[in-house]
């Protein structure tokens, strides 16, 4: 039996997966003691042929499986009943691992033995001024809220890791991933486990590298459909889902109310929002001066906004199609 099952679902990820399998072969642990589990979307560009070509010619043990479905959740499922390891390590393609990553997971996750899940921090990378941008404001806890495996937090028990790493028998226990959750299926299966008693465990000793969205536009897709799903997980799952989550939501919601301040000519309100306005302008300068070059910081003002907005509306059709459809379609 293998010690550990690395599941990794997939997508037209050839722009990333090279550097991922590399990633992962150069682990510090005995890959003999590990199998690879991709489960694959559907991909209609190369990268079956690439995990293919690569892996071929290495000696561990992979397999490729299918979800036709092409949810993150079923294919979560799918690659965790199908694994044979006593620990389950949920890995990203879009991601880099460090040389010890796994040899880390699986030492925390024998080593604390109150924690359920195991995971560290995220360093968010990109390429050019806009992508660098982005992951800058990805990172911030102005663009962010107080996610510690974003903002590098400090060692200890937290409310969610990144993609994570558990023990098979925990799915036994309380189930496997929610599979009506497009988005957030992470945040409402930690929320389980602490439901259920159990802990989760933020070890900042390493940093996975992420490749975040590069575009503007893309970024603003990602926050609309966050946003979207955010409302429809706690409508779900209520408390599965912490404040953070919803401060775009309310910031926005703020924003509506203003208008209708203005259009009143409420004074007091005017006065209170445009002092909000104010206050956000300010925020958003500070923080996008909290840079590692200067040529970032036009870019990191105008994408805050455009990122917290875009979370915010897509919060409203989260909200606007459980009150049309009762969650029935969503």
């Amino acid at each position: 039996m293998h010690l550990v099952s690395l599941v990794i679902p997939v997508y037209n990820e050839e722009k990333y997966i090279e550097e991922f399998l590399h990633s992962i072969l150069k682990q510090s642990f005995d890959l003999r003691n590990v199998e690879m589990i991709f489960v694959d979307g559907n991909s209609n560009d190369n990268t079956v042929n690439i995990i293919n070509s690569i892996l071929n010619k290495e000696h561990i043990d992979y397999h490729i499986l299918n979800n036709k479905k092409r949810i993150t959740p079923v294919s979560l499922n799918i690659g965790i009943k199908s694994a044979k390891g006593e620990i389950i390590i949920r890995l990203d393609a879009h991601s880099e691992y460090p040389i010890n990553y796994i040899e880390k997971c699986v030492y925390y996750i024998n080593t604390i033995k109150e924690a359920d899940n195991v995971g560290c921090t995220i360093e968010t990378v990109s390429e050019g001024i806009i992508g660098n941008a982005i992951a800058e404001v990805l990172s911030s806890k102005f663009g962010v809220g107080n996610s510690q495996f974003r903002t590098q937090g400090q060692s200890g028990f937290v409310d969610t890791v990144p993609f994570g790493t558990f023990r098979k028998s925990l799915f036994e226990k309380i189930g496997y991933f929610d599979e009506r959750l497009v988005r957030n299926q992470d945040s409402e299966f930690n929320h389980r486990i602490i439901k259920n008693g159990g802990k989760i465990y933020l070890f900042n000793e390493i940093s996975i590298i992420y490749h975040p969205r590069n575009t503007i536009i893309k970024l603003a897709k990602m926050g609309l459909s966050n946003g979207k799903w955010n409302i429809y997980t706690s409508y779900l799952v209520p408390g599965s889902m912490k404040l953070r989550h919803f401060v775009p939501f309310l910031f926005v919601a703020s924003i509506l109310v203003g208008m209708i301040f203005l259009i009143l000519n409420y004074k007091m309100g005017v006065y209170l929002f445009i002092f909000e306005l104010l206050l956000y302008l300010i925020l958003d300068i500070f923080f996008s001066f909290r840079t590692q070059k200067l040529s970032y910081i036009p870019y990191k003002i105008i994408i805050f906004p455009i990122f917290h907005i875009a979370y915010g509306i897509g919060s409203f059709f989260g909200l606007f199609k459980i009150l049309v459809n009762r969650g029935s379609n969503m």
